[in-house]
This record gives structure tokens, sequence and C-alpha cells, in this order.
């Protein structure tokens, strides 16, 4: 299985040794690394009656680029892990492979996957880690915003939410049970939750721009901004309102990053908001009742995405 699946993932320009042995070999010219990691679980996280394998490996790469992305560092390589039912065919395996290599390609050209493991589980799972250079640069963590930051995101807010929404409302059979025929039917309009876009570029970029302190929004943004408000000590006044989806939605992985104000925003990000003395998260001046957005540990709620 894994002589099949090596061929398929893609080579990292970082690595000095891949595959093959007990552990690779990354370069990190930078004396430094960042590194993050995030699974999905078949259930919570996607149903493969909606999801083919190509959609799988792409999301795992996307979610995982996006946090290095948002640390300003520039994706040099990924370990990827799979737990797969003993009866999964082979043609899953590949399939997801393919993902993570075309993902890699189009989001972050130069990384790639330089080991992982194969296991088995009654439960589909898939764990991704990603590593990332920071080209001698200081990471851009969540806790520099400043009062009077202009408050900018790079990426599609709310697609992704209004996506699943749309495959629970329409994708399922009489039943409530996913329906792979009906999904593949939406494919165009739900393809921000199955196979995201995130833009990677764009977190060195504002890094290089002075960003103060940025994110990945996988939670929403009514709740990621207030993960950024809280660790900076300020609040966040966002103008105009956005939609539910954008709020409370999760899973755009667009970039969220404050700006010193005078400086010029990259053209990669929209400007929609500010960072004002106080706390928590605002719309026009007014508080947020809820924080919402996706948490893992609370009761899935399909009406709520």
């Amino acid at each position: 299985m894994l002589a099949r699946i090596f061929p398929r993932l893609p080579a990292a320009s970082a690595q000095l040794l891949g595959p093959g042995d007990d552990a690779a070999v990354v370069a990190a010219p930078d004396g430094r690394y960042v590194v993050t990691t995030d699974m999905m679980i078949h259930g919570p996280d996607f149903r493969l009656a909606w999801s083919t394998p190509h959609d799988l490996g792409w999301k795992a790469a996307a979610s995982n680029l996006a946090d290095v992305a948002a640390m300003g560092a520039v994706p040099t390589a990924l370990v990827v892990a799979i737990a797969a039912p003993a009866d999964s065919p082979v043609a899953l395996l590949e399939g997801i492979a393919d993902g993570l290599r075309d993902a890699c390609a189009a989001l972050a050209p130069g990384c790639g996957v330089v080991g992982g493991d194969l296991s088995v589980s009654p439960t589909l799972t898939l764990a991704v880690t990603a590593f990332g250079d920071l080209e001698g640069r200081a990471p851009v963590l969540r806790s520099g915003a400043g009062v009077g930051d202009v408050v900018a995101v790079a990426g599609v807010l709310g697609e992704s939410a209004t996506a699943l929404r749309l495959l629970f409302e329409r994708a399922v059979d009489a039943d409530g049970i996913p329906d792979a025929r009906l999904a593949a039917s939406l494919r165009a309009r739900t393809a921000a939750q199955l196979a995201p876009q995130p833009p990677i570029a764009a977190g060195p970029i504002a890094a290089i721009a002075r960003a103060t302190a940025m994110l990945d929004l996988s939670d929403g943004l009514a709740l990621d901004a207030g993960r950024m408000a809280t660790a900076s000590g300020v609040a966040i006044d966002l103008d105009p309102l956005p939609t539910a989806e954008a709020l409370y939605g999760g899973e755009d992985h667009s970039l969220l990053a404050a700006f010193p104000a005078g400086v010029d925003i990259p053209s990669e990000f929209r400007p929609i908001g500010r960072v004002v003395a106080g706390a928590g998260v605002l719309v026009a001046g007014i508080p947020l009742e809820s924080s919402g957005g996706w948490d893992p540990y609370r009761e899935w709620d399909s009406a709520a995405g």
C-alpha cells in the first residue's frame, strides 16, 4: 500500500530525507520552525457520502497550511497519519494522497509530505502536522493587536457555513442520511466546505506588511475575533455587520489580521473593522450577545452548522 501511495505524494523543497526511513529530515534555514497539527474524523468533521477521498486530502492539507500561514510563515512540509477501516479500498488512500498533493501544489508550492503513519480504525481519521519557515521574521501572534489598528481579512467569510447548511438541507435522503448522489449535484455550491482554498500566500505577505496580530478563521469570525481580542487585551469592532454565516459559521480558513493605522494594507486583505479599547467583539459599537462558532466539545447542531 505504501509503495502505491508514496509516488503520489508531493516532495517538499525543504526535505533532506523523505518517506521511507524512521523519520524525515527537513531543513530549517531560519534556525526555527513553525509547527501545528489538526485532525479530521469521520462524523464530526466530514461525511464520506459528501466528500471524495481527494476532498479529504485537500481539506486536511488546507486547514493545516492555513495555521502555518496565520503565523506569517511559509509552509514547508507535512506529516500525515491516517487510520482507516480494515476493509477500505486502496483507492481511498490513493485519493487522499492525490488531494494532499494537489492542495500543496495549488496553495503552497514547495510544501510536500515527508512522512507519516498508517493504522486501522473503525472510524476514518486523518491527522496532519504541518511545518513552516519564518524566513527570519518574527512570528505574528494573536496577542499583538493594539488600539487603533485596522482589522482586515483575506479570503472568504461565511461561504463554508453556507455550503454546510446546504448539504444538510438538500444532500440527505428522506431519513436525513447523507446522500452521495444529491451531494454531487450540489458540488459547485459546496466546494468552499468540501475543498476550501485559504489564501496561504497572504500570511507571509501580512507579516512583511507589519501585521500586529493574525489568526486562521477556522471557528467563525465572532469566536476567532474574540480570541484575538482576548489575547491582545483589546476589543474588536466589526463594521459593517457581517452575515450570520460569517459570524457564527466555521471552516472558512481565511486569515484575520490587524495592521497599524496608516500602513498600506496588502491587496489580499480587505478592512472589516478596528481595534478599540475594551474587551470582546462588537459590531458597529454594539457588543455581540454570543460568541457562537464551532466548538467540537459542544453538541453538534446541524441547524447552526
